[in-house]
């Protein structure tokens, strides 16, 4: 996580074995009582870990549109994979977001999906093709959490396209048509990681 977002920026990690479904506030509970044990298990972690990422112990409600409603003055990501929950928090008027995948070739019958022309192009002479392809699939996924809590629009993965920067460990996720308030060419940048059987990208 370091190497993915500045210092100025809170973190947050709870593994999810170890998340404690009691430490949830009731009106976060609420949301996932009905849920199997093991769904609300990673509820539970992904609060604990935005609790440490905002230093506050303070509930992080979920909204009717599933997007986690965080404190007043405080904006944040929140991000579960492989057994682990990660967040981040900072000041509300900044963009962030953050994802976490296993470092695994991104299936080949969902890079229509997924996958721009262009993105499908750059990959083509690419060794380990599949492994990049999660990564611009976790650029896109972290671009689209970044951008939610200012546009309020559901859409697909055609509208970002990723450039990413190997060298830097960057990525560039660019508007392909206007999305309130942003317009299409608009440029989120972000930073990615790969390590340990993961992938975390960020934007801060």
């Amino acid at each position: 996580m370091a190497q993915v977002f500045p210092p100025a920026v809170a973190r947050g990690i709870c593994a999810m074995a170890r998340a404690d479904v009691a430490r949830l506030f009731h009106v976060e509970h609420s949301a996932v009582e009905s849920a199997v044990p093991a769904r609300q298990r990673e509820f539970a972690a992904g609060r604990i870990a935005a609790r440490q990422a905002m230093g506050r112990d303070l509930p992080v409600v979920m909204a009717e549109d599933r997007a986690p409603v965080w404190p007043a003055g405080v904006t944040g990501s929140v991000t579960h994979a492989g057994g682990w929950a990660l967040a981040v928090a900072g000041a509300a008027d900044k963009l962030i977001g953050t994802d976490l995948e296993v470092d695994a070739a991104l299936p080949a019958e969902v890079w229509e999906t997924v996958l721009t022309n262009s993105e499908r192009a750059a990959l083509r002479d690419m060794p380990d093709a599949g492994r990049w392809a999660r990564v611009i699939f976790s650029a896109k996924e972290c671009a689209y959490k970044a951008q939610y809590p200012r546009t309020k629009q559901v859409f697909g993965f055609e509208v970002f396209e990723i450039a990413l920067e190997p060298v830097a460990g960057e990525f560039t996720a660019v508007f392909q048509r206007d999305i309130a308030p942003f317009a299409a060419g608009d440029c989120l940048r972000g930073r990615y990681s790969i390590g340990g059987g993961f992938v975390l990208t960020g934007i801060a």
